[in-house]
């Protein structure tokens, strides 16, 4: 039976990559991807990192009940497609990278779903990686804030794995999935 799996993080703990590695080495999942009304990173593709939509489009997806899921983050929203996420579900298990907000959301709606929080060894490593990957400074107090608020909420999931070393969380993610 295929398998709904939850992982949420604090911005910058290489919750993304971690994914991406895990679906290198596991041809049995796959990935939900979340529609955003946030503008497009450099290298970001739509439809395979995001749907892009604009904060109207967004709205009138919201309106239509087309998503399953949806939060407001760092001033952009971000929300699943209750389609699209049906439909993935038929065919494997999925993954859904989302905040505690969506989590809950998730759980309350698919109570058999896996949950996993992935946090960084320490805050100020954290801010470190954040800083290290070129996010500006009132960008990086934003997350460093939330990422405390994310952090409070790790104990709502069921398992909990510490990105210190990324080869040793990978493994940890494969064993338990």
């Amino acid at each position: 039976m295929n398998k709904l799996i939850i992982i949420s993080a604090p911005s910058g703990c290489g919750k993304t990559s971690l994914v991406k590695a895990l679906l290198e080495i596991r041809d049995d999942i796959c990935v939900s991807i979340s529609h955003t009304s946030r503008p497009k990173r450099e290298g970001d593709k739509n439809g395979v990192d995001y749907h892009f939509v604009s904060d109207s489009e967004f709205q009138n997806l919201v309106d239509n009940g087309e998503f399953i899921e949806w939060a407001k983050v760092f001033d952009n929203f971000y929300g699943t497609s209750q389609k699209s996420l049906t439909n993935s579900l038929k065919k494997s298990s999925v993954i859904v990278e989302i905040d505690w907000q969506g989590a809950r959301q998730l759980k309350e709606i698919f109570p058999d779903a896996m949950s996993i929080f992935i946090k960084p060894p320490s805050i100020l490593e954290l801010e470190n990686r954040l800083k290290n990957r070129g996010d500006d400074e009132s960008l990086i107090k934003s997350r460093m804030s939330e990422a405390q608020n994310e952090l409070s909420h790790q104990n709502e999931y069921d398992f909990l794995v510490i990105n210190d070393d990324f080869n040793q969380a990978l493994k940890e993610i494969y064993s338990i999935i």
